[in-house]
């Protein structure tokens, strides 16, 4: 086998070591269940693992992974984990992670044909002509890019603000709170671009279901 893949083996044997050394029983009590009060939606990214960035241990967070943290409505998977997060688990909070530099948001800055992806990355380009205005006007290339990054995090969660999911949990009085971050990778901070939903009261009415 490639030394890679035995390395990748052995660093299991050697996390499992020490962290049970610390705690003998930590297997054994995570393998009862999981009650993670907080959903992340993140970018792909390896250099963006949500547990290391918040400094969670397992179980503490429940994690849905995609190019560029798109919330698409016609996404079963994306919307069979925020079905089992929100009506399952009970999470409190859903976290939508972007980051600078990301990739996905890069490509969909080009015209550039990438192949498959350029379907995906079509929703960017669709935020992108939402807030073209604003975007036109930075004449800086790396701010319309750092800028489309928050934007695209902030229209995804307005997205998740739009399922039916999210709005019949705030029909039946669950506590859930939508956010919007941004982490750097240069600097390994968070940014918080204050964008919260706890209710509906902010959707715009055309996005409003019945009950």
């Amino acid at each position: 086998m490639p030394e890679l893949y035995n390395t990748l083996l052995s660093n299991n044997k050697k996390w499992v070591a020490e962290i049970t050394e610390k705690d003998p029983d930590f297997f054994i009590n995570l393998s009862k269940g999981q009650a993670p009060p907080v959903l992340w939606i993140g970018c792909a990214d390896s250099r963006v693992p949500a547990n290391v960035i918040t400094g969670t241990k397992p179980g503490e967070i429940f994690v849905h992974r995609n190019i560029a943290n798109m919330v698409i409505h016609t996404d079963m998977n994306m919307l069979s984990v925020l079905d089992y997060a929100v009506n399952v688990l009970h999470i409190r909070h859903i976290i939508v992670c972007g980051h600078y530099g990301c990739g996905g948001v890069r490509a969909a800055l080009s015209n550039t044909q990438f192949g498959i992806i350029d379907n995906w990355i079509r929703h960017i380009k669709d935020v992108y002509r939402l807030h073209n205005d604003e975007l036109n006007a930075l004449t800086d290339e790396n701010e319309r890019f750092d800028r489309l990054v928050e934007l695209n995090v902030i229209e995804q969660v307005l997205d998740l603000a739009k399922t039916s999911i999210v709005q019949n949990a705030w029909k039946n009085k669950e506590q859930l709170w939508l956010h919007g971050w941004v982490y750097s990778l240069e600097n390994g901070l968070v940014k918080d671009l204050d964008v919260n939903f706890g209710n509906d009261s902010e959707l715009p009415v055309i996005y409003k279901l019945n009950a």
